[in-house]
């Protein structure tokens, strides 16, 4: 990786979130794992009304995994067994014109039914899979990592990290693919931005342990060789606001 991808970068204040907030979660366990990808190959997957994020004169591609822990609605307790599972997802980073930063997401895969089925509804590409998490307690030597197999059209993926927790990574690519708050997606026609707000991930940089990968070929997307980063995190606490929707080319801004 280029020097002036190394160097120490500040983490954007994160926007205020637009009351109300509709959910609060926990995202635990967080493996980044990130690919160069050309931006005309992930202009394909852009929503009306944004482009890609490019960042060191590339889009980039990532496989993230973590455990959801304690989803609730607004900002009451948690759900009971439906606010807590393993996700891995597919994303690439967005850009609207007025600069507001987002993330498209590929596939979202999930092991709890309802919750994907509700996600759908929404118009968030959530898949039904059996997913296993496994890790290592703080300062421990071993893996961290997810295997998530589909129920249907069979893809499935593994991949696992040794975490450095010795070494922060707070350079730019680290932050450019973690500090993001919202995302943008595609409702019934309709480009729609739901924004989230978080203190800064504690990041750190990580070996590539083990990785069997075929999520993001089967979201379209080809990747050859490991991922240029690789990064680890215990986790953070985020919220979600209200979504609101994107001005198509030549029109105002609705919120």
């Amino acid at each position: 990786m280029d020097k002036h991808l190394r160097a120490a970068a500040p983490w954007p204040e994160p926007p205020e979130l637009p009351l109300p907030a509709i959910m609060d979660q926990h995202w635990l366990d967080a493996i980044f794992l990130h690919w160069r990808i050309p931006e005309f190959i992930a202009a394909r997957f852009m929503p009306a009304g944004v482009e890609p994020d490019v960042f060191d004169g590339s889009s980039w591609v990532g496989l993230i995994g973590f455990r959801m822990k304690g989803a609730g609605i607004g900002r009451g307790p948690a759900v009971p067994y439906l606010g807590s599972f393993n996700e891995v997802n597919v994303r690439l980073y967005s850009r609207e014109p007025d600069g507001t930063r987002g993330v498209v997401f590929l596939s979202l895969d999930a092991d709890r039914l309802p919750v994907v089925l509700a996600a759908r509804t929404a118009g968030i590409p959530y898949v039904w899979s059996r997913i296993r998490s496994w890790g290592t307690p703080p300062g421990d030597t071993g893996s961290s990592g997810y295997s998530v197999t589909r129920f249907r059209r069979g893809a499935s993926s593994s991949f696992s990290v040794l975490p450095d927790l010795g070494t922060v990574a707070d350079n730019p690519l680290a932050l450019h693919v973690t500090a993001r708050f919202g995302l943008h997606s595609n409702f019934y026609g309709r480009t729609i931005y739901i924004p989230n707000t978080h203190e800064p991930w504690l990041l750190y940089s990580a070996d590539l342990h083990e990785l069997q990968d075929g999520l993001i070929s089967s979201a379209g997307i080809t990747v050859a060789g490991p991922p240029e980063s690789v990064l680890y995190s215990p986790g953070v606490r985020t919220q979600f606001g209200r979504p609101r929707l994107v001005a198509s080319p030549g029109q105002p801004r609705r919120t």
